[in-house]
C-alpha cells in the first residue's frame, strides 16, 4: 500500500510513525520524546492534519534548542509529519537563529507559547519544503531519501520523464489560482513559469510571460495580465521543484507542449507529437520512394506542423514552409530556433482563404507567403508532409444525441458534398483541400488507415485519385497521448486529381514497425467494395409497427433515446455494428430484443437467417483483435460453407459470453411492464431439471435431428451440466433481482452470473467450469482455423 493509503487508515500517532518509517525505508531509528530519531533526521509526528507545519516545527525546535544548549549532537535535517502533509528543513537554516536564544519557549515542547510560534514562524517560512501527501507523496519520499543520502534538500528537476505529472500538479496548485484562464492556455503559462529563473526567462519570444509586481508573480498572455488569487500554492510548488530545467532539456520540453493540451483539443488541433525515431523512419521511406535527393528536389509544406518535429530532420530548411493553427506553436519554434531558415506562418488550413463556393482565394487573408504562392503557381515539385488531426464527429458509443457534434464544421467541410461520412474526419478535410489546391502534389501523411479500407470512406476513395508509392504502419503507442492500440500509417502518394482515368486503391504493401520503430514484419491492406463486406451479407428482415424493448445488456434497458420497432417471427437480435476487427470485439452480441446500447447496426434474428447470424457472430468474435489487425475488414465467405461449420458456429454462439439472450418478467420501460422470452435454450426442461415450463422450445426444435460435430456435442454436454447446476438451487433474493431470475427460461448470461454469485457464498460448493472451458476451447480452435481459409478475413 502507498503511504497515503496507510495514512488514511491511521488511528494513532504510532500508526502515523510506522507508515512514514515504512515509506522511507528507515532502518536504524528510535522512538521517544522525539517521535522518530535517526542519525540524519528528527521527526515530529501528529495523528491528525489539524496542526500547521509552523506549529509542529515550533514543537520540534524546542527539542533542538534543548539539545543545542546541552552541547548534544543534532542531525542535519528536521521533519514534521502527519496524516495529510509532511515538511523538511535543514538544521543549518535555523541553527544560527536558535543560538541567539531569543525565543521564549513554553513549559514543554507541546505547550509552546503564541510568542514562540510567532517568532519561529517568522524565521522558518522560507526555509522548509512542504508536501501534500495526497498529491506529492512520491516527491516527498524521493526528496527525503535524497536528503539523507546527499546531505542536502535538493529540489526535484523537471525532465521529459515527469513533465506531464509536474504540469498536472502545477495546474492544481498554481494554474487554478489564475482567474479567467482557459484550460487550453495553462500549458503556455506553465512554460512561462518553469522557463524563468526568477530574474530572466531562458527563452525570448515565448507566447506567455512571467513578470513580478511588488515581489509577487504575475502572468502575461495575449495582452492580459493574470495574478494569483492565493500565493501559498506557488510557494509550495517551487519549494519542491527546481527551475528552470537543465539546459539540455529546455527546447525538448517546449516542443512537448502538445502532451499538455487537453485531449479533446489535441484531437481537433492534431497536437500529437511525432517521435523523432519515427520521423527518422519516415525520412528513410521518403528516400526510398522519392529518391535520395528528395530534400533538395521538393518544396515541402506542412500545414499542421505543430512545433516542427516533422521537419527538424530535414537538411534543407530553406525549402520548407510550415503553418499551424496555433500562433503559440510559431512562438515556440522561434524561441527554440527550430528550422530557423524555414518560412513559418499561422494558418487555419480548413477555414482560411476558402470561398463560399469552396474555392481557394489567397487574397482573403494574405497569410500564405508569396514564396509559397510562387512555388505553387510555377508547378514546382511539392511535397505535403503532415501529421494531421484525427478529430471527428460521433466518437462515442451508445450516447444517442450526445455524440460529439460540430467538430467537423469547417469551411472546407461545407463544400464536401460527395465524400459522405468521411467528411466528418478532419484529416480527410485536409486531403480534400489539398486535392483542390495542390492537385498534383506528392503526399506523405501520418494517419489512421480508415481512408484506405473503411466502408464509410468508400465515397471518398471514389473521388480521390492517388498512386501509392510506399509506406509503413507503426504502433499507436509510439505517439504519446494517443489512446487505444491501432496502426498509424505513414503512406506516400503521388496525387493526380485532374487525371481523366483514376488509379484505384486495390491493395497496399506496408512495412510494420513496433512502437520503438523496429521493423517487425510486413502487411497488406485491401480496399474492397462495400458490397463484399460481411456486415451486408444477411438480408435484414422487415420490421413491423410494434414498439421493441431497447436493451443495453441482457436484462438492462438502454438509456439511448432512440425508439425502434419489432419484427414478426423474431427470436432475437444480432448487434453487429462496424465491419472491422477493432469494433467487432466490442460491438457483437445477441439479445432477446433490440440492442441499442451502441452506435446502431444489427438485425432481427428469425429462423431463416439463424445460421447466417451464427456464422457472422462467430467470425466477428473468434479472432482476437491486435493493434495490427485493428482495421482489417470482415468479408463475405469466398468458399462453400458446410453444415458442420454452420452448426459449429451456432453452438459456439449459444455458449459465448456475448450471448445475452434472456428470459425475464417485469422490466420497466416507457410506462409499461415488459417481458423477455428466451428462444435460445438448446435443452428441454427435463434435460436440465427446470422447475417450470420454458415458454419457447425453438432452439430444441431447430437442433432436432441435426448432425453435430464431436466438438459441438462436447460443448453441449458440458453446457447441460452447468444448466443443471443452476436449477439445483434457488438463489438469494438480491441475485434474483439483479439478474431478473423470475422465470424458468433464463439465458446463458443469467446462468453464468448466478453461478458466479453463488461461488462467492460460503453456503455453496462452486460449480466448476473447467470441463466446459476445455471443450469450448477445442471448438474455438477448430473454428479459428476456418476464418482465413473460408475468406472471412484476408492476410
Amino acid at each position: 500500500m502507498s503511504l497515503y493509503s496507510n495514512l488514511k487508515t491511521a488511528r494513532t500517532e504510532e500508526d502515523v510513525k510506522d507508515a512514514y518509517i515504512k515509506a522511507l525505508g528507515l532502518k536504524s531509528y528510535t522512538k521517544g520524546l522525539i517521535d522518530i530519531q535517526t542519525k540524519e533526521m528528527w521527526f515530529e509526528a501528529k495523528d491528525t492534519g489539524k496542526n500547521s507545519c509552523y506549529a509542529m516545527f515550533t514543537q520540534l525546535l524546542h527539542y533542538v534548542q534543548v539539545a543545542v544548549d546541552k552541547g548534544e549532537t543534532v542531525p542535519p535535517f528536521l521533519a514534521v509529519i502527519d496524516t495529510e502533509k509532511a515538511a523538511l528543513m535543514k538544521l543549518s537554516d535555523v541553527l544560527p537563529f536558535l543560538k541567539k536564544k531569543t525565543v521564549k519557549w513554553g513549559k514543554s515542547a507541546s505547550q509552546y507559547t503564541q510568542e514562540a510560534l510567532d517568532e519561529i514562524s517568522a524565521h522558518i517560512g522560507t526555509h522548509f519544503v512542504a508536501f501534500k501527501i495526497s498529491t506529492h507523496e512520491e516527491e516527498f519520499i524521493s526528496t527525503a531519501k535524497e536528503a539523507i543520502k546527499s546531505g542536502d534538500i535538493i529540489r526535484i528537476q523537471i525532465t521529459p520523464d515527469n513533465l506531464k505529472q509536474v504540469f498536472d500538479k502545477w495546474v492544481v496548485m498554481i494554474g487554478e489560482e489564475l482567474s479567467g484562464v482557459k484550460a487550453e492556455d495553462y500549458a503556455l503559462l506553465f512554460f512561462a513559469d518553469i522557463m524563468h529563473d526568477g530574474t530572466i526567462s531562458t527563452h525570448a519570444n515565448l507566447t506567455a510571460e512571467l513578470l513580478h509586481k511588488n515581489g509577487a508573480p504575475i502572468f502575461s498572455l495575449a495582452g492580459k495580465y493574470y495574478d494569483l488569487g492565493n500565493q501559498d500554492g506557488y510557494r509550495e510548488f517551487w519549494a519542491i521543484y527546481h527551475k528552470p530545467p537543465k539546459s539540455e532539456y529546455r527546447d525538448y520540453l517546449l516542443e512537448r507542449r502538445d502532451s499538455l493540451i487537453p485531449i479533446n483539443e489535441r484531437s481537433f488541433k492534431g497536437a500529437f507529437y511525432t517521435p523523432l525515431h519515427v520521423v527518422d523512419k519516415a525520412y528513410d521511406k521518403l528516400s526510398e520512394s522519392l529518391g535520395k535527393n528528395w530534400q533538395k528536389d521538393y518544396v515541402v509544406w506542412d500545414m499542421c506542423c505543430g512545433v516542427g518535429n516533422l521537419e527538424v530532420k530535414h537538411s534543407n530548411h530553406r525549402n520548407i514552409f510550415m503553418s499551424t493553427l496555433d500562433q503559440a506553436d510559431i512562438d515556440v519554434m522561434k524561441a527554440t530556433k527550430t528550422c530557423a531558415a524555414a518560412i513559418k506562418f499561422q494558418y487555419d488550413y480548413l477555414n482560411d482563404d476558402i470561398t463560399d463556393s469552396g474555392g481557394i482565394d489567397y487574397s482573403l487573408t494574405n497569410k500564405v507567403p508569396p514564396q509559397l504562392r510562387k512555388a505553387i503557381s510555377e508547378g514546382k515539385k511539392l511535397l505535403v508532409l503532415i501529421n494531421p488531426p484525427y478529430g471527428e464527429t460521433g466518437a462515442g458509443v451508445g450516447q444517442g444525441n450526445k455524440n460529439k457534434i460540430g467538430v467537423e464544421k469547417t469551411r472546407i467541410n461545407a463544400s464536401m458534398t460527395t465524400e459522405g461520412y468521411a467528411s466528418k474526419e478532419l484529416f480527410v478535410q485536409f486531403l480534400t483541400r489539398i486535392s483542390k489546391e495542390l492537385p498534383n502534389a506528392t503526399l506523405a501523411m501520418f494517419s489512421t488507415l480508415k481512408y484506405v479500407n473503411a466502408p464509410n470512406f468508400e465515397k471518398f476513395r471514389n473521388n480521390w485519385n492517388a498512386e501509392y508509392l510506399g509506406g509503413f504502419v507503426v504502433h499507436s503507442k509510439a505517439f504519446d497521448g494517443i489512446k487505444g492500440d491501432f496502426p498509424i500509417g505513414f503512406l506516400v502518394w503521388k496525387t493526380n486529381q485532374n487525371a481523366a482515368q483514376k488509379t484505384p486503391i486495390v491493395e497496399l504493401d506496408v512495412d510494420v514497425l513496433d512502437k520503438k520503430g523496429n521493423q517487425v514484419g510486413a502487411k497488406k491492406y485491401y480496399n474492397l467494395s462495400n458490397n463484399l463486406h460481411l456486415n451486408v451479407w444477411i438480408k435484414k428482415p422487415k420490421t413491423n409497427k410494434n414498439p421493441a424493448l431497447p436493451l443495453s445488456n441482457a436484462v438492462t434497458v438502454s438509456k439511448n433515446p432512440r425508439k425502434k420497432t419489432s419484427c414478426d417471427e423474431m427470436v432475437g437480435y444480432l448487434y453487429a455494428s462496424n465491419n472491422d476487427l477493432q469494433h467487432a470485439a466490442i460491438e457483437t452480441c445477441i439479445t432477446s430484443s433490440i440492442y441499442t446500447g451502441g452506435n446502431g447496426g444489427g438485425l432481427y434474428i428469425v429462423e431463416d437467417n439463424l445460421l447466417q447470424v451464427a456464422v457472422v457472430f462467430a467470425m466477428r468474435r473468434i479472432v482476437k483483435p491486435t493493434w495490427l489487425n485493428d482495421r482489417d475488414q470482415f468479408l463475405q465467405p469466398t468458399e462453400f460453407l458446410t453444415d458442420e461449420f454452420k452448426y459449429d458456429c451456432l453452438i459456439w454462439m449459444l455458449f459465448n459470453g456475448y450471448n445475452l439472450t434472456a428470459g425475464a418478467d417485469d422490466i420497466d420501460w416507457d410506462g409499461m411492464k415488459w417481458s423477455l422470452i428466451n428462444h435460445f435454450i438448446p435443452f428441454s426442461e427435463q434435460e436440465v431439471g427446470s422447475p417450470g415450463r420454458f415458454e419457447s422450445d425453438f432452439m430444441v426444435q431447430f437442433l432436432d435431428g441435426k448432425t453435430l460435430s464431436s466438438e459441438a456435442v462436447a460443448v453441449l454436454d458440458c453446457g447441460r451440466e452447468i444448466w443443471k447446476s443452476y436449477f439445483s438451487y434457488v438463489d438469494i433474493r438480491a441475485v434474483r433481482e439483479a439478474y431478473k431470475l423470475n422465470r424458468p427460461d433464463v439465458g446463458w448470461y443469467q446462468v453464468r452470473k448466478a453461478l458466479r454469485e453463488r461461488a462467492k457464498s460460503s453456503h455453496n460448493v462452486p460449480v466448476s467450469f473447467a470441463s466446459f472451458e476445455s471443450s469450448y476451447k477445442e471448438l474455438s480452435e477448430k473454428l479459428r482455423m476456418n476464418v482465413y481459409e473460408l475468406g472471412f478475413l484476408r492476410k
